[in-house]
């Protein structure tokens, strides 16, 4: 491993070569592993004589290692991924003998090395200064070291392996508990220099999506020992969809109510009683992410109005043997026509830069009121009862379209200009008639 001197000298070398976004993936490679080359004789200097034995230590010397070990990530990543049916996950849910929970985790010990090791072959090959961007790093490196982590775990053959397993599963769900956000505070802080748009919107979807379905695979694995009841592991076999939306409407509620101290009121219409099998946390996701922003259009566009005297938003349900549907409208004015084209992209917002540091009442005049139906929270799936800003972000809606498609569905959006909003979430149910979606 080089010395620290010889690795300050490569990385400034590196630097200065690789100023333009148009900079290779083997050059963003190497800069990576000369900082971890420097970080880890700098280890060595600084440890030496201790005999540390921590398991912390040993993980990080790993993690340093895994910068280095790019045939197994390549060769991971090289595998074809096994994505089930929602149908698959669901019949092989149970077992009398629990054999059903060891499959499972072995499942995943084969497929998740192969999931990760293909995101970090992505961000290899995002543009140099980009990819270089400390936020974004630390991304790529906290997937790093979930490939190393579940590399070096050994075969899983018996239920105290799974137990074991399923503590670090547990603990990398933890881990990578804010990776939506620090995506988007990354992006949006590299944006000027990004030169091709829809690479970026394309890796995005991407990563999101992955990363959607990989946790949708391990809770489910994680609650497959629970009794709960209509539950097989993560999927309600009776999902009531009314319940689902009423919940995220009082969370929606209690936002806009701590932010702008009225709320509109939520009516609810159509196939109000429909229940149906199906995975709530996608829907945990997008359904608040919508009201949100229909939320703030209403509230923003009516700035002299009282809460009693707010037009309502109205949501309808419709559910049929392929799919179901929302539909949710508000009086927000509409969108411009000017924005359109841009609402369902990434770190667009129509509330203009981060307004964490604003006050309310400067927030809210930040845009004029029919610029404020898109502009949303980046903030994961209900984070609190209460604060944080409402808006302003630009990653929500693109994140739900890019959530819908996965799970074999739609979003669209139609606007009334001087009016409001209608948008459109269409999504797949579990035993469509149609061709089934893949986990």
């Amino acid at each position: 491993m080089p010395s620290a001197m010889s690795s300050f000298k490569v990385q400034r070398l590196l630097q200065t070569s690789c100023s333009s976004s148009h900079c290779s993936g083997l050059q963003q490679i190497l800069l990576l592993s000369t900082r971890c080359a420097s970080f880890a004789s700098q280890d060595r200097v600084e440890y030496r004589g201790t005999h540390s034995n921590s398991s912390s230590e040993r993980e990080r010397t790993r993690t340093v290692a895994a910068y280095y070990n790019q045939p197994a990530i390549d060769a991971a990543a090289c595998k074809v991924s096994v994505r089930l049916t929602p149908s698959t996950i669901l019949y092989s849910g149970k077992s009398k003998d629990g054999l059903h929970v060891l499959k499972s985790a072995q499942y995943l010990q084969k497929e998740l090395p192969v999931r990760i090791a293909q995101r970090i072959v992505d961000f290899r090959n995002l543009p140099f200064i980009v990819g270089c961007n400390p936020i974004i790093l630390g991304v790529h490196e906290l997937y790093i070291r979930a490939f190393n982590i579940l590399h070096y775990f050994p075969p899983i053959e018996t239920d105290e392996d799974e137990r074991e397993f399923s503590i670090k599963l547990q603990e990398l769900l933890e881990d990578h508990k804010d990776v939506v956000s620090k995506l988007a505070e990354g992006f949006r802080d590299c944006r000027r220099h990004i030169i091709n748009e829809q690479f970026v919107a394309n890796f995005l979807d991407t990563t999101l999506t992955s990363r959607l379905s990989i946790r949708m695979l391990a809770q489910h694995h994680l609650t497959l020992r629970s009794n709960k009841p209509n539950y097989v592991g993560i999927i309600n076999m009776a999902m009531p969809l009314k319940d689902v939306i009423e919940r995220n409407s009082k969370f929606v509620s209690r936002m806009s109510l701590h932010k702008y101290g009225r709320v509109p009121t939520i009516k609810m219409s159509g196939l109000v009683d429909a229940t149906f099998p199906y995975i709530e946390l996608p829907l945990e996701y997008i359904v608040p992410e919508l009201l949100k922003n229909a939320v703030r259009a209403t509230i923003e566009s009516h700035p002299e109005v009282e809460e009693q005297h707010l037009p309502p938003i109205h949501i309808t349900i419709a559910s049929n043997e392929i799919d179901f549907v929302i539909r949710i409208s508000d009086r927000g004015k509409g969108i411009p026509h000017h924005l359109m084209r841009r609402v369902l992209e990434y770190n667009f917002s129509t509330a203009g830069p981060n307004p964490q540091a604003k006050s309310p009442e400067s927030d809210s005049n930040s845009s004029s009121p029919g610029n404020g139906l898109f502009s949303d929270m980046m903030e994961a799936v209900n984070p609190g009862p209460v604060g944080g800003p409402m808006h302003g972000f630009g990653f929500g809606l693109p994140t739900s379209r890019a959530y819908a498609r996965f799970m074999g569905g739609s979003l669209e959006v139609q606007t009334m200009q001087g009016l409001g909003t209608d948008v459109y979430l269409r999504l797949k149910h579990i035993h469509s008639q149609a061709q089934p979606f893949r986990i």
